[in-house]
């Protein structure tokens, strides 16, 4: 398993000029960790009545410790090549490294589609010509709109849920490269603030204690979307601009313990007191999460393995977050379907999970790469 090759590397190293900078090997294993974490939270939810009994209650997070790590990465890649680079190039960039696993999570899903009917949702309904356009809107990330999508449940994307974080995603982008780059960092700090300020709000004030909001097109979904993308990758890119490394060991090791932690923290307050959850979220986004990416672009003395294990955790982090949830469509009606406990079903999990690490690195080794350095061609001739 050759684990490291150039495409392997995209996600930090080949986004800046080869062989220039030092590849933060720690980010990239917290970064899959987390996103095994998110495989096991959309994984409970089969059992779940609401979000206050989810067991892995907080995997939601992680979408914001993706946001963050996103922003130091973009921050790292690119900040210092402006105006060689123009926002065109960039903006091609962006979509060869994000768009293939949205295109590839939503044929999963509409392949999967009739095989996830359940008393949740009647799939035997949705004739084929609404499945095909459902299919290009997730394709081409495209919201549906709430009463329009085929499963009814509101999702913004029914065939592959997770493609709302994606959608921000780029607005993420779009907000760099006309934005936030331009930005002196006392000015960058400030809206880090703010949105700081605005995220807390919504999590501590807002109606449901908790920011696990963004993947349906209603007004609280869009709010608090937003806020979670504006701050996390806001802070990111400010944490990579003040960024200076302390001697730190161990970081992907206690970092893991820290992000699994994190994600299975039970909800807190219950009904009663949404506020205590809401705190929670809010000092895990701006204080916990900020300190992993810190501690973790400090640890420079990676054992071999370590750096191998992060290195292949990071290659299939992004593969796994995008193909694993036309599965969980699929194991959420076996399990409801057949009243299964998580005793009953636990074969099926393992399978599940197994399967969707087996299924990501395949993605990426025959689909992904192979599409990346394609339209590298095609669309970055110059890079060549």
């Amino acid at each position: 398993m050759p684990l490291s090759t150039p495409a392997i590397r995209a996600d930090l190293a080949a986004t800046t000029l080869a062989g220039t900078k030092p590849h933060y090997h720690v980010l990239d294993g917290l970064r899959g960790v987390a996103a095994i974490t998110v495989v096991c939270f959309h994984l409970f939810e089969a059992y779940a009545t609401s979000h206050l009994d989810q067991r892995i209650n907080h995997g939601y997070l992680a979408v914001d410790f993706f946001f963050l790590l996103s922003g130091f990465v973009v921050g790292y890649a690119y900040d210092e090549r402006w105006p060689r680079l123009t926002v065109a190039e960039f903006l091609k960039r962006r979509f060869i490294r994000l768009h293939p696993l949205v295109v590839i999570g939503a044929l999963l899903g509409a392949a999967l589609f009739y095989f996830q009917g359940c008393a949740a949702w009647d799939v035997s309904r949705v004739s084929g010509a609404r499945l095909a356009g459902a299919t290009l809107l997730n394709a081409a990330l495209l919201p549906a709109t709430p009463g329009g999508e085929i499963r009814g449940v509101g999702e913004m994307f029914p065939l592959n849920g997770p493609s709302w974080s994606l959608l921000f995603e780029y607005v993420g982008t779009l907000l760099y490269a006309f934005w936030l780059r331009r930005l002196a960092t006392p000015l960058l700090a400030l809206v880090v603030a703010l949105a700081g300020g605005g995220l807390a709000a919504f999590a501590i004030w807002g109606p449901y204690g908790d920011v696990c909001v963004g993947f349906a097109l209603t007004g609280d979904n869009v709010l608090g979307g937003f806020l979670r993308l504006l701050f996390s990758f806001s802070a990111g890119l400010l944490l990579f601009r003040v960024f200076r490394p302390v001697p730190v060991r161990g970081a992907f090791w206690l970092g893991s313990l820290v992000v699994v932690a994190v994600a299975a923290m039970p909800r807190l307050g219950g009904s009663q007191h949404l506020a205590w959850n809401g705190l929670y979220d809010t000092i895990c986004c701006v204080v916990v999460f900020p300190l992993l990416v810190y501690c973790g672009a400090s640890d420079r003395f990676i054992a071999p393995f370590t750096t191998r294990l992060c290195q292949w955790l990071g290659a299939i982090s992004y593969p796994l977050y995008m193909v694993h949830y036309p599965f969980i469509y699929v194991y959420y009606a076996w399990v409801k379907n057949n009243n299964l406990t998580f005793a009953e079903s636990l074969p099926g999990a393992a399978a599940l999970v197994a399967g969707s690490l087996g299924l990501a690195y395949l993605c990426l080794k025959l689909y992904d790469e192979p599409v990346r350095r394609f339209l590298t061609k095609r669309l970055l001739p110059a890079s060549r």
